[in-house]
């Protein structure tokens, strides 16, 4: 028996092929990375600069024990809890612009997980210019409440993108809102990498 027995057939095989790069380890990242090694995902490069805090308990896929430790870190540790057979490289900076081509040059597709607006728009220009064959998939729109029908993907091209596309973080996050973007995001690009 292993983990991925009760997979869709051959779909953990598959995926075992491909890198992953995700790019911010909070409450959309640490979640997406999570639902991927629980799919079959074994590569992975992972990008965050900051520490776990208590106030991302609520959302992010950490622990009391990991309070004050590097998300990145605590992630890395988090995946192998699951599946000890992956590889991680971890990068523990603020990602800039002109980092992304080198750092994430083996993935084969990117998660986008930041916060602000900003930072998605220029990760999502940096990512297209630098690889423009490559899928990368975003969130924007978890916060509030809303109606769960608001939520969609949209596909152009490349670019998918998860969420409401409206709901401002002003309006607070819930728990259940971001894993549901976050789900959405990881099962949209296991289905690109899967041709489906």
């Amino acid at each position: 028996m292993t983990i991925f027995d009760r997979n869709i057939p051959e779909s953990a095989k598959k995926l075992s092929k491909f890198t992953v790069g995700i790019a911010g380890c909070g409450g959309l990242g640490s979640n997406i990375a999570v639902s991927l090694v629980r799919s079959g995902i074994t590569k992975f490069v992972i990008a965050d600069f900051d520490l776990v805090e208590e106030s991302n308990l609520n959302r992010q896929h950490f622990f009391q024990s990991d309070i004050g430790k590097p998300k990145a870190q605590a992630l890395e540790d988090h995946l192998k809890k699951i599946n000890p057979n992956i590889s991680v490289r971890v990068i523990q900076k603020k990602l800039q612009q002109t980092d992304i081509k080198e750092i994430f040059n083996d993935a084969d597709i990117l998660f986008e997980a930041f916060d602000d607006a900003s930072s998605k728009l220029w990760l999502i220009e940096s990512w297209a210019e630098s690889f423009p064959k490559r899928p990368i998939i975003c969130g924007s729109g978890m916060a509030g409440l809303g109606e769960f029908s608001d939520i969609h993907v949209r596909n152009s091209g490349q670019l998918h993108i998860c969420g409401d596309e409206k709901s401002d973080m002003s309006l607070g996050l819930m728990a259940p809102k971001v894993l549901i973007v976050a789900n959405l995001q990881a099962m949209t690009g296991i289905k690109v990498l899967l041709g489906d």
